[in-house]
């Protein structure tokens, strides 16, 4: 009998600029600036790599956020923020090792610009980078791009199908050893080992090929976090990592068994469909001392940020209207088939505890604090049962980014991670390139699929 492969946790950090809570840039150890400092982000990379973290992730938005000025202005994230991949060509130069994966719209993308810009961090990177693949949520990205609407979900994600399908045909513009660049004969490339995509489609027309060599990895690992059913239809398809935004035991484990289930009905290995919950975490040495940083950025949730905070979960509600210390105004969400998946998971919450409005937006802001070792503990176990996969990978969204609360929170996880390796062999496995099964009749083969040199 063939000894199993040794596993080791997958670890990923998930950076927006001051941090995952609403309030951590109030934090007085937090780097005001963060957002728009370089700096910052290197030093956050670097620890998360000196820990062995698999990966960074970035998120974006290609808009600010609606609502109220006022409020607005109480609340850094999403308003002046680099754009993550030229971001993450540069901390691509000043890291080794860490997988490097920013988030990048198809519905106000094109794919030829895009597949250019991730096959440059590829191969600037050594084989690093990743594409966490997104058709927008903020609508108002629409006014920037020459529309009065956001595509229709059903479009939007039709769309993105086919922009990945196009980004993947350029990547495969060259075979891997098509640059010979010999010159005794004057031979920069083979001209059989290009290709012309000349794809023509509902949506894009490109001729390609694409100016780029083939990236290192073939392409970029493909990141996902869809919700709907639509969406978690589209995951299926195309995505090699999902991420996971769970609360609770039961939802994590059906969403799970749902996600693999549908990888394998798309002809797909599950097994090469790596989940990662995510974690919002702020760490202490002590429960006392975890327990005082958490209430301290709890306590600087200005009401109104608080309000906006859970309008951009129900189409801009107007919960100012309510005072935060009454009761939710569940009377306005009575018909659920309108809600956002998370609009339905804060209806449940607030259904299952009595939540008032202020108690609702404080757990909604995204931090629970915990001793690191009782932290590592409590996450691989919810009442006594072991979550799926828990104890092999996670992306953690520190609630605050000072340096010093990463470094803490990478004392959960330092030990025995294991040996830095390239993003591809970490993620997809220890052979990504192998044919998937073929697909059950009727049904697309994976969208993850590598074209063969010819």
């Amino acid at each position: 009998m063939t000894a199993s492969r040794k596993r080791h946790i997958k670890l990923g950090g998930f950076f927006h600029p001051t941090g995952n809570h609403v309030a951590a840039w109030l934090h007085p150890e937090a780097q005001i600036d963060a957002g728009q400092n370089f700096r910052h982000y290197v030093e956050l990379a670097q620890i998360a790599e000196r820990a062995k973290f698999d990966l960074i992730f970035l998120p974006d938005s290609n808009a600010t956020r609606e609502g109220r000025i006022d409020v607005l202005s109480r609340s850094p994230q999403y308003m002046a923020h680099f754009e993550p991949t030229t971001l993450l060509a540069g901390i691509a130069a000043m890291t080794q090792h860490i997988g490097l994966i920013a988030t990048a719209t198809t519905s106000y993308n094109e794919p030829f610009n895009l597949a250019r810009r991730f096959a440059s961090i590829d191969i600037m990177s050594g084989g690093r980078a990743g594409w966490n693949v997104v058709t927008s949520q903020n609508k108002a990205e629409a006014y920037n791009f020459n529309r009065e609407a956001h595509f229709e979900r059903e479009e939007a994600y039709e769309r993105g199908l086919e922009f990945v399908d196009v980004c993947k045909g350029l990547w495969d513009s060259y075979d891997d050893d098509a640059f010979v660049r010999d010159r005794s004969t004057a031979t920069y490339f083979t001209p059989e080992k290009m290709h012309v995509l000349d794809h023509k489609g509902k949506h894009f027309t490109v001729r390609g090929p694409l100016n780029s060599a083939r990236p290192i990895q073939g392409y970029p690992v493909l990141a996902q976090a869809g919700a709907s059913e639509t969406g978690k239809n589209f995951c299926a398809q195309v995505a090699e990592l999902v991420f996971s935004p769970l609360h609770t035991l039961p939802m994590a484990q059906k969403f799970y068994d749902d996600m693999k289930g549908r990888v394998e009905r798309y002809g797909r290995y599950p097994d090469h469909f790596p989940i990662m919950p995510g974690l919002n975490a702020i760490v202490g040495r002590t429960d006392e001392e975890a327990e005082e940083k958490h209430q301290l950025v709890q306590s600087k949730i200005h009401p109104d940020v608080g309000r906006l905070l859970l309008a951009t979960e129900f189409a801009g509600v107007d919960f100012s209207l309510y005072p935060v210390d009454g009761p939710f105004p569940l009377h306005l969400f009575e018909d659920e088939s309108k809600l956002t998946f998370q609009g339905k998971n804060i209806v449940d919450r607030v259904k299952r505890e009595k939540l008032t409005l202020r108690q609702m937006y404080e757990f909604h802001a995204g931090a629970r604090p915990a001793h690191p070792q009782r932290f590592a503990a409590a996450y691989c176990r919810r009442d006594g049962r072991v979550v799926p996969q828990a104890r092999r990978r996670w992306l953690s969204a520190p609630a605050g980014l000072p340096a010093g609360w990463l470094q803490g929170f990478c004392r959960v996880g330092r030990a025995g991670v294991g040996s830095p390796r390239p993003v591809s062999h970490r993620i997809r496995g220890p052979d990504p390139a192998r044919e998937p099964r073929p697909a059950p009749p009727g049904e697309p083969l994976c969208a993850c699929r590598r074209r063969k040199p010819a």
